[in-house]
């Protein structure tokens, strides 16, 4: 967004550039819809409330139990695995290069 803010600013709205970040934004944008209920008090706003018919969330998925299979124990392990691949590579490379 202040890439987009700065083309606006600077009068490029007709650009390409501004042109392929709102594709980008109209694309990610494309399921968004639903209602947000909001608390102002003293200058805050405050997210209390948020329902959307295309919401991605189902109660039935929320608890690694009785979820009817959706979830299975041994994806974690992988999950896991892949992502301290990075952390192991940089910690070895540091290693290297303090030694």
């Amino acid at each position: 967004m202040p890439r987009y803010a700065e083309l606006v600013y600077d009068g490029f709205w007709f650009s390409p550039e501004r042109e392929m970040l709102q594709a980008l934004i109209n694309t990610s944008q494309e399921f968004v819809t639903g209602i947000v209920r909001l608390k102002l008090y003293k200058g805050n706003v405050i997210v209390i409330g948020r329902s959307s018919p295309m919401s991605l969330y189902a109660k039935d998925l929320v608890t690694f139990e009785d979820d009817r299979g959706a979830y299975d124990q041994k994806d974690a392990q992988g999950f896991i695995r892949l992502n301290a691949l990075r952390l192991r590579t940089l910690a070895r490379r540091r290693k290297r290069g303090m030694a």
